[in-house]
């Protein structure tokens, strides 16, 4: 909805847009902006919070479930090589 698509774009930083469109009876926001690890962190894309958490986790010398980390760091590779970005090796 318009509030949500309003809110996302206080959270993300660059140059930034909100346009929206009609589909039939209903409107749809798009939000354009910079494609950055820190935009979609603020969006809580990608499951990037998650990934904090297990990356704080093994810092501190816990288990962390690995099957999970896995999974992130694939959709992250893919997520990468889509907008042309690195994974940084502190993820790693």
């Amino acid at each position: 909805d318009k509030d949500e698509a309003e809110d996302a774009l206080t959270k993300i930083s660059g140059e930034k847009r909100l346009a929206s469109e009609r589909d039939s009876t209903e409107t749809i926001y798009n939000l354009f902006g910079q494609a950055t690890w820190s935009n979609f962190y603020k969006l809580e894309m990608f499951s990037l919070p998650e990934l904090q958490k297990l990356l704080e986790l093994r810092k501190a010398g816990q288990p962390i479930d690995q099957s999970r980390y896995a999974e992130i760091m694939n959709t992250l590779n893919h997520v990468s090589r889509a907008f042309d970005l690195e994974v940084p090796a502190h993820w790693l």
